[in-house]
């Protein structure tokens, strides 16, 4: 018979848990336009500048947002798009955003 073994065994689960904690569980959202695998994003997980597609302004880095890409799995990582929270949930009701080169004048 082996002795018990009293400490609790490593559990490699906790770095997962923590990376989820971090960068959010995928969830599948519908909306008008299809359905959405949709990712929260905290503040601390982010290290660079977006430009949300909604409002056509940047998400700096931690500032806590989301993450959209279509839910049909044919998607790449181009199709993902940094939303604003707010920006995301409202953009059934307002009209589509200007989009902008790089190079283009912020205002105006």
């Amino acid at each position: 018979m082996s002795p018990r073994r009293n400490r609790p065994r490593r559990d490699d689960t906790a770095h997962l848990d923590a990376e989820r904690a971090r960068h959010g569980v995928p969830t599948v959202e519908r909306w008008r336009d299809g359905e959405w695998q949709v990712r929260g994003i905290s503040g601390g997980a982010s290290s660079k500048t977006y430009r949300c597609p909604g409002c056509d302004q940047e998400i700096r880095p931690g500032v806590a947002h989301l993450v959209a890409w279509p839910a049909d799995g044919w998607g790449d990582l181009t199709d993902r798009r940094h939303w604003h929270n707010g920006c995301w949930r409202a953009r059934d009701r307002r009209g589509p955003a200007v989009q902008r080169g790089r190079g283009a004048p912020r205002h105006g």
